[in-house]
């Protein structure tokens, strides 16, 4: 009998734990549901907690979300937008946690609107995707076979400056990225499309709403943003370190690499790649935040997934590395299948979303059917609550997070050599994207050249805060670039030359690619780096040819083209 009682405790005391462990995660669930006049917060329970009202003349447009101190930013659907159809957007919000509204911005023209996500910004500022319209003049002139207008995307950062009023301090338009292999008269021919990944091919599933981006995500650590793309089944990553004129150009930022695509997932067929197309439709591209279980992976809500009946959230270890992404030449960019799947409840075919949180645990909001549930590791279901109205996303949080004001962003500065961080509770360095292990001190004394980042938390523990990168360099370290760069020690001929002509160097396998321009400043020829380049189809001038090498460093040459 002692035994059995014995046994009976310890089964008790295990049930106790794995309680324990399996619980939920937060405090509140943040959704708004389109063209509906409220924003609402639950409690754990499933129970209202908080209500926003607003005016019939702000209905809520696709997404919402919460900051730290409990500000609520919030996409509008405003009333006669040039665009329509889809979520539409047009303005965006922000309020205090009482309601009060602190900025309310209209980005909306007859050649740009804001639709479906946003995504603020720790510095006060905030992403936004926007429709880029493009005529059909603009669009034959790119070499297109579709005939009319199209309704490309970019994505802007909004810095907010008075109670209506804010400046566009960050742009970057997909149509400087794009390539064709149709009409080689065109300045974005390209013979072969497997070559540019980094170039979206403008002829492929090519329509008016062309893109359909629905969902944007920012990484601090890596300063990147993802997007999402409805009808081209595939989530991009894009360098935000970048200047806007370096946004509009093939080199500058950390990548080195401009504004081109530094990674893209999902459909290999959009740029010529084999390999099966994974995303069937898909919504809600983002990272997992730092401090959750896989934290870095990428995510995407993939509405058919599973079949045409069934959804699924895909997650994807990247092959990152520093501030760009592997890919073998002629391939696609790994990895070749999802490194983790978890089947819905059910489907939906357009919105939905998931969030990664920090216990281990998942929020799926399955938009068509107004399901939202949270799971632990093993896929049990530990809530759920059915929103009627189909909320297009569900965000989680802790009430220490909606209660507590972040701390300043942190500056690093630099003194003989040693890199400071402003004062905070908490450190943890980074160097060119990777967490530097046991590097938690106020300084830090970097040992060779790179882009350092700092991450503070408030004295709550409840926010993290991300530095700027610091470029911290050390001339030892410059593996033969800059000394090249600095000598100008690169031949170019013929010189003057018919527009066929030679580049010589010993480090040319250290180039990435080379633009040249007129006297004016036009870009008359971009491309992958070669030591033979054939222009013999621009007018006789003088040229400069701007080559740019794998770190960004750029070396310029003038040349003369004759006829």
């Amino acid at each position: 009998m002692k035994k059995y009682y014995q046994i009976l405790f310890l089964a008790i005391c295990l049930l106790k734990f794995t309680n324990i462990h399996a619980q939920q995660w937060g405090d509140y669930t943040l959704y708004s549901l389109m063209n509906s006049t409220s924003t609402t917060l639950l409690d754990t329970n499933g129970n209202t907690f908080k209500t926003w009202t607003h005016p019939t003349s702000a209905k809520s447009s696709y997404s919402c979300y919460l900051m730290p101190g409990g500000y609520l930013w919030r996409s509008v659907s405003k009333s006669g937008n040039s665009f329509q159809g889809g979520p539409i957007a047009g303005e965006i919000q922000k309020l205090d946690w009482n309601g009060t509204v602190l900025w309310d911005y209209v980005y909306s023209t007859t050649e740009y609107c804001t639709h479906h996500d946003i995504c603020p910004l720790a510095n006060g500022n905030v992403l936004v995707i926007a429709y880029d319209r493009k005529s059909a003049t603009d669009v034959a002139n790119a070499g297109c076979t579709f005939n009319g207008e199209v309704w490309c995307d970019k994505v802007v950062e909004i810095q907010p400056t008075g109670a209506t009023t804010g400046n566009v301090v960050w742009e970057w338009k997909l149509w400087d990225h794009i390539v064709q292999n149709v009409n080689s008269a065109k300045a974005n021919y390209q013979s072969s499309l497997i070559d540019h990944p980094e170039l979206l091919n403008v002829n492929y599933k090519i329509q008016k709403d062309w893109i359909h981006m629905n969902g944007v995500d920012y990484n601090p650590i890596l300063d990147q943003i993802t997007v999402s793309s409805h009808n081209l089944n595939e989530i991009y990553v894009i360098d935000h370190s970048t200047t806007t004129a370096e946004a509009a150009s093939h080199s500058g930022g950390n990548s080195g690499k401009g504004g081109d695509i530094i990674y893209r997932w999902g459909n290999p067929a959009a740029y010529g790649a084999s390999g099966t197309a994974i995303f069937n439709v898909c919504h809600d591209a983002h990272w997992i935040p730092e401090g959750s279980p896989n934290e870095g992976r990428l995510v995407a809500f993939n509405n058919k997934g599973v079949s045409n009946s069934q959804s699924s959230v895909d997650q994807i270890i990247t092959p990152k590395k520093g501030y760009i992404y592997d890919r073998t030449g002629g391939a696609a960019f790994g990895p070749t299948i999802y490194d983790s799947r978890y089947a819905c409840n059910g489907y939906t075919s357009n919105a939905g979303n998931s969030e990664q949180l920090p216990n281990g645990n998942m929020l799926v909001c399955v938009a068509l059917t107004g399901a939202v549930y949270e799971v632990d590791a093993n896929g049990s279901t530990l809530w759920t609550k059915t929103i009627q109205g189909a909320p297009q996303q569900m965000h989680r949080y802790e009430k220490c997070y909606t209660d507590n004001l972040p701390p300043a962003i942190p500056v690093i500065t630099e003194n003989n050599k040693v890199l400071s961080a402003s004062q905070a509770t908490t450190y943890q360095w980074y160097k060119n994207g990777l967490k530097l292990s046991g590097e938690t001190n106020q300084t830090y004394t970097p040992t060779d050249s790179g882009i350092y980042v700092v991450r503070i938390t408030d004295v709550n523990g409840c926010v993290k805060q991300y530095s700027k990168g610091y470029k911290y360099t050390i001339a030892s370290t410059n593996n033969g670039i800059n000394s090249w760069i600095q000598s100008n020690q690169l031949s170019i001929y013929p010189n003057p030359s018919n527009g066929n002509f030679q580049i010589e160097s010993n480090i040319a396998n250290q180039f990435n690619w080379i633009n040249i321009y007129d006297t004016k400043g036009v870009n008359v020829y971009s491309g992958r780096f070669a030591q033979s380049i054939d222009v013999i189809g621009i007018d006789a001038g003088i040229y400069i040819i701007n080559i740019v090498a794998n770190n960004g460093q750029t070396i310029s040459k003038k040349i003369t083209i004759i006829k």
